[in-house]
């Protein structure tokens, strides 16, 4: 019966010991949040990336723009000389200024699609690479997790301030960014 009650007050004291390693393993455990649309929001990399797209999309949307004002030119010459030129010639060439332009809005689209795939792909790549970053980050200080947060998906509801590491990881990327781009640059 001692044995008995032996063994079960060492087992005892070793499962208290296990749950006070335990939870001081909770206690030390080092946390940390990022705020992902702000962090995408202001690194150099998705600007760039922004602007590119934008210029891209801006020079094709002039040069559409000036294949619309050609057609509507042609559409108001049109109204004009129809009864004059006859009524064969009138409904040859409304066919075709019909055609001339749901192919501009099928070149409209195909380079709105193009735009996406595109920005899609690099945006993407972008992504993960920050997120490899954060993963090496988080290594290298000794996290043992980081979350990420945004407006849009708020799984983080609160934390300390001094919790968010969205500012330290902003600054690091955008300095890897830029070191990167003097690399290319020396290439």
């Amino acid at each position: 019966m001692k044995k008995a009650l032996l063994i079960i007050a060492v087992s005892i004291s070793i499962v208290a010991c296990n749950k006070t390693a335990e939870v001081k393993e909770a206690k030390e455990a080092k946390t940390a949040y990022v705020d992902t649309s702000v962090l995408l929001k202001e690194y150099t990399a998705t600007k760039d990336l922004d602007a590119k797209y934008k210029a891209k999309g801006e020079e094709k949307g002039r040069q559409l723009e000036a294949e619309y004002n050609r057609l509507k030119q042609e559409e108001a010459n049109f109204k004009k000389n129809a009864q004059t030129n006859g009524q064969e010639w009138a409904q040859q060439k409304y066919a075709e200024l019909q055609n001339r332009e749901q192919q501009l809005a099928q070149a409209q689209q195909a380079l709105t699609q193009q735009f996406q795939q595109e920005g899609g792909a690099e945006m993407d790549t972008l992504v993960s690479g920050v997120k490899k970053f954060i993963k090496a980050y988080g290594k290298e200080k000794g996290y043992t997790y980081i979350y990420g947060t945004n407006d849009a998906n708020a799984s983080i509801l609160y934390a300390e301030d001094k919790s968010d590491i969205t500012k330290e990881l902003v600054k690091l990327l955008n300095d890897k960014y830029k070191s990167q781009a003097k690399e290319e640059v020396k290439k």
